[in-house]
């Protein structure tokens, strides 16, 4: 066999192994799509009722062309609003989904509850990626600390935390800390601004 048809016989069987591969992982996705977005939305429900006790049922808030609320704010991802329902389909608060990209390990996503008289019930994070040991527990150390708490903005210290608006970092996780603590300041804006805003002036909410 010659050089050049040696290189030809490689380059199919090379194109050959591509194609295969490619639909294998077509097939792949295709089978897992629809577990991973039902592990998804099951995840966001447990966070909603984790966040908002209270409520019996949520509602996604959508804009005037059906698709869920979103937006940007100070940088932060308002990744989706849900309305917080009693049995009666009262209103009782919101449930806000945001997404912080500055975490050391990259995105942190979590859902904070909040009443119509602005207290916060606390978050539930959905997806962190931070350092084991350090950024990882945001879980143990930052989420307890919101819980209950009226505040406009938050801020975080390394000495103790002193007023109700204090968080207390997360040792050697600074970037962790502020990352959630942006995070939850976004929300509360957006709360404040966008959403009782919409619910007293009946205004679409802005993207």
């Amino acid at each position: 066999m010659s050089e050049k048809s040696g290189m030809i016989k490689d380059a199919l069987i090379l194109f050959a192994i591509t194609v295969v591969a490619g639909l294998l992982l077509g097939v792949v996705y295709d089978v897992t799509k629809e577990p991973i977005a039902r592990q998804k939305a099951s995840a966001k429900q447990e966070a909603s009722a984790e966040v908002f006790a209270a409520a019996e049922s949520f509602q996604t808030l959508t804009d005037d062309e059906g698709a869920a609320v979103s937006a940007e704010t100070d940088g932060v991802s308002i990744d989706e609003v849900q309305q917080a329902l009693d049995s009666d389909g009262e209103l009782l608060g919101y449930v806000i989904t945001v997404t912080d990209h500055d975490g050391y390990g990259g995105d942190i996503q979590f859902s904070m509850g909040v009443t119509l008289d602005g207290v916060l019930n606390g978050i539930s994070l959905l997806s962190i990626s931070e350092t084991a040991g350090l950024g990882m527990k945001a879980g143990d150390v930052l989420v307890p600390q919101f819980e209950d708490k009226r505040a406009e903005s938050f801020s975080y210290t390394k000495s103790g935390a002193q007023g109700e608006n204090e968080i207390d970092a997360i040792s050697g996780a600074t970037i962790t800390t502020s990352a959630v603590v942006d995070g939850v300041n976004a929300g509360l804006k957006y709360f404040r601004e966008q959403i009782i805003a919409y619910d007293e002036g009946g205004a679409s909410i802005e993207k």
